[in-house]
């Protein structure tokens, strides 16, 4: 059984975000760059499942500046047997993102894709949802815990009252939630056997995907800086504050 596993290049969840002077986005110039946290969520299951014999071959597949062969090289690394990096210049979409997946699953005919729920710089949450819909196939989201048994996958999610169990046939989408498991430490060993991995590099235009933006970004802010609080002697001025300052009662 082949799953693909999409990874992307973000900026690291340690560093913090600066906005450009102009407000046009988000300055990465001389910025720490990682895999995203929910993805490398998604790689470590993969490779779970693999080693548990349950998963023969792990494709991890990123879509970006050639600078992605890093992030696929730190995916090889965890477990990933080979990388696909699909190159463009362009800042794809979560629709665009869909389309390059279901053309490689189209071409690469994985039993199941695992993916992040969400990146952490856009947090859009859709590309998940979007690919399933775009090749038909079920799909379970948030996921808290995988097992793949007699050709389907059972998934627990959570959901708003607790959990939910779902049970998928194959092949199916499953994307990941933070409770799922804990990513491995990248040793060196492992760093220097992922360099020796097989790692493909293609074009959108290959794959017949069309990744010009349909959404234009007019400004970029910082969030408004908290005010600092109050202190108040009772209760009784606290609600008078809440009701005429806050006005919020």
């Amino acid at each position: 059984m082949k799953v693909l596993v999409p990874v992307k290049r973000v900026v690291d969840y340690n560093v913090k975000v600066r906005v450009k002077s102009d407000g046009s986005g988000v300055d990465i110039a001389n910025v720490k760059m990682s895999m995203n946290p929910f993805d490398e969520i998604a790689l470590e299951e993969a490779t779970r499942l693999k080693e548990a014999g349950k998963v023969t071959e792990v494709v991890a597949v990123s879509v970006g500046v050639a600078q992605c062969q890093e992030t696929l090289r730190t995916g090889m690394a965890i477990g990933a047997d080979r990388g696909i990096l699909v190159e463009t210049s362009v800042e794809t979409e979560p629709l665009a993102v869909a389309k390059i997946m279901k053309a490689l699953a189209d071409k690469e005919q994985p039993q199941l894709i695992i993916l992040g729920k969400q990146a952490i710089d856009d947090d859009s949450n859709q590309t998940g949802q979007m690919l399933a819909a775009l090749l038909g196939w079920p799909q379970a989201t948030f996921a808290s815990k995988v097992v793949l048994e007699d050709g389907k996958v059972t998934v627990t999610r959570e959901v708003d009252g607790g959990l939910e169990t779902v049970a998928l046939s194959l092949p199916a989408i499953v994307t990941t939630d933070l409770r799922l498991n804990e990513p491995r430490y990248v040793t060196l060993p492992n760093i220097m056997k992922a360099k020796k991995k097989p790692l493909e590099t293609i074009k959108p235009e290959d794959l017949g995907v069309d990744v010009s933006p349909r959404l234009k970004t007019l400004k970029v802010t910082e969030p408004a800086k908290r005010s600092a609080g109050v202190k108040v002697p009772d209760v009784a001025t606290l609600v008078q504050k809440l009701r005429t300052e806050a006005k919020v009662i």
